[in-house]
């Protein structure tokens, strides 16, 4: 198994070389077996997609449910899986070099690192602090795991791009391999986070129509994720069906 996860670990980090490729984010086995028949390269998984099917809100999984999440995943499929692995559940740096090499364990082939703390950023410091952290657990592994260092901001409220820049860089010389700051739509804005971090890889979430991916390839991004957003997609039908089911009494035609 072993083994196995390093190749998955190579192939991974190759794919971050050149080109650009789309990381759709799965949240349970079906979904992750589906995405592999259809010929994706790489799976990310998604905190908030795996919450919602637990009945529970986006930020309120534990450690414990994050790394069975994991293991579930890297074990249902070939595929490298990358880890949506939130704020490294620990407020510590020492929580987080432990908790890292616990998701590595589980099989992944790269992890993020969030610098948030609820809906507020974390001192930019001690954001820092924490991509060392992760990065040291890596090195201590000795195991070819990504990491990704993600700015917030945009997602919550605050989109400040030179503030979003400044935090990316000094995760890529912190250690990150791979830079996110999901929110960042503008293409514009997104060239700008390419060329700041080149020549480390740029990741872009998309949750709608725009921008699209040949777009996002032709400024330099390596990798699109979708977040939850296949979740979303997957919710809304279901709540479709089942309220014509309960106000017409019929369902919609299988497809």
């Amino acid at each position: 198994m072993a083994i196995q996860y390093a190749a998955r670990r190579a192939q991974f980090r190759s794919l971050h070389r050149e080109g650009c490729f789309i990381i759709p984010n799965p949240w349970d086995i079906g979904g992750a077996r589906r995405l592999e028949k259809l010929g994706f390269k790489a799976l990310a998984t998604t905190g908030a997609g795996y919450a919602w099917s637990m009945g529970r809100e986006d930020g309120q999984l534990s450690l414990e449910d994050a790394l069975g999440h994991l293991r579930m995943l890297c074990s249902a499929t070939d595929l490298p899986v990358n880890a949506d692995f939130e704020t490294g559940y620990s407020d510590s740096p020492d929580g987080i070099f432990d908790n890292v090499l616990m998701a590595i364990e589980t099989g992944v082939a790269g992890l993020s690192i969030e610098d948030r703390r609820g809906r507020d950023l974390v001192e930019f410091p001690v954001a820092v602090e924490r991509i060392r952290a992760a990065r040291r657990a890596i090195d201590h592994s000795d195991q070819d795991v990504l990491l990704i260092g993600r700015s917030e901001g945009h997602f919550l409220g605050k989109p400040d791009l030179e503030a979003t820049i400044g935090r990316l860089v000094a995760y890529s010389e912190a250690g990150a391999d791979c830079l996110f700051a999901p929110g960042v739509n503008d293409l514009t804005d997104i060239a700008r986070i390419v060329a700041a971090v080149r020549p480390k890889p740029v990741n872009v979430m998309i949750t709608g129509p725009s921008p699209l991916v040949s777009d996002l390839a032709a400024i330099g991004v390596r990798r699109v994720s979708v977040g939850g957003s296949l979740a979303v997609a997957a919710w809304r039908g279901f709540e479709a069906s089942a309220k014509m089911l309960l106000a017409e009494g019929k369902l919609p035609p299988r497809q």
